[in-house]
């Protein structure tokens, strides 16, 4: 049996292989985040292509918590039909489905919004410059996502993942670079990371335990008094028995910076994070060849597979890797004419 299609049980998620579809902004939704039938073919598409564990793109808890116009959204109660509709569809399919919970920060540009962020400084010149968050935005926000979570598990996802990366909000506060605040929610690196500590206590109230929690950081910041690994096993094991269940290792997106990008150049922050924390991860980035996802899986350099990107070229990855692997598994009935 290769790796990359062994079965493996997080709690009660159990996956038929180690392949995971990245949370990727579609922006596609309406003017108030409900999901479309696109979405809903989208991802199923995927489904039927045989990846094992589907995240749903960035959803904002809040309407100013949007990446862009057009992100989906989970901050009221009536997008949860819609969003039932996409984990219904796939879960039918023989995919399992997550989504990922999000909050834009500083980085929103969705128009008519007021943009918050732990400290008031912009992305680049680009953007607005943000208004600083008082402590009841922050309780605002922190409700905003045990909100979220708990309509995610209305919707029916098997699991969540929190969005620690990419210079949203949340690592917005984590990363020195962008928080300057001189009270609790600052300075210090257990100060910095109070924030998603107290998202992750309240998310917990109201998820279910026996349905895993993942994180998503970027493992390196691309700026010397920036976050690395080293800092990122620090803030994990500060926050791990809080319940976070498996890390999502991605990278950068904190300040603008040149990144030299190439095949698997984010495993060894998986690898770091993995050794440090003792937690199960999922690595990624321009891993288009089973081969190389299979050696990485094998050298137990990482527990999951992500793809993005790829999984957009060609939704039936799967079905192709095992094909290259020699692996047998099951085709949907109507594609079986040509698995030989």
């Amino acid at each position: 049996m290769n790796k990359l299609f062994s079965h493996i049980n997080i709690k009660n998620l159990e996956l038929k292989n180690r392949i995971v579809m990245a949370p990727m902004c579609m922006v596609m939704a309406d003017e108030k985040g409900y999901a479309k039938d696109w979405h809903e073919i989208h991802y199923a598409t995927r489904a039927i292509g045989g990846t094992g564990l589907i995240i749903l793109e960035a959803t904002a808890v809040e309407s100013r918590g949007r990446i862009k116009d057009g992100d989906l959204g989970i901050w009221d109660n009536s997008h949860i039909e819609g969003l039932s509709k996409i984990v219904n569809s796939s879960k039918a399919l023989g995919a399992k489905v997550g989504i990922q919970l999000a909050h834009a920060g500083r980085k929103c540009t969705a128009k008519s919004e007021t943009i918050i962020a732990p400290s008031p400084i912009a992305f680049d010149d680009s953007y607005s410059t943000p208004e600083e968050m008082t402590k009841d935005d922050i309780k605002a926000v922190i409700n905003s996502f045990k909100e979220g979570a708990r309509r995610a598990n209305e919707a029916g996802f098997d699991a969540i993942e929190i969005h620690g990366a990419h210079g949203y909000l949340i690592n917005e506060f984590l990363s020195p670079l962008t928080n300057k605040r001189r009270d609790e929610y600052g300075g210090s690196l257990e100060n910095r990371t109070k924030f998603l500590i107290e998202i992750i206590k309240e998310v917990k109230t109201v998820w279910p335990e026996n349905k895993p929690i993942i994180l998503r950081v970027s493992g390196e910041e691309y700026a010397e008094s920036g976050n690395h690994p080293e800092d990122l096993v620090n803030i994990i094991n500060l926050v791990k028995n809080e319940g976070i269940d498996i890390i999502n290792v991605s990278s950068g997106g904190v300040v603008p910076a040149d990144i030299d990008i190439y095949p698997g150049y984010q495993v060894t922050f998986a690898e770091t994070i993995k050794k440090g924390t003792e937690l199960p991860v999922i690595t990624g980035g321009l891993i288009t060849e089973p081969e190389m996802a299979e050696e990485i899986l094998k050298n137990n350099r990482a527990d999951f597979i992500f793809l993005g990107r790829e999984l957009l070229r060609n939704p039936y990855w799967p079905l192709e890797a095992a094909k290259k692997l020699n692996q047998d598994i099951e085709w949907p009935y109507p594609y079986r004419r040509a698995k030989n």
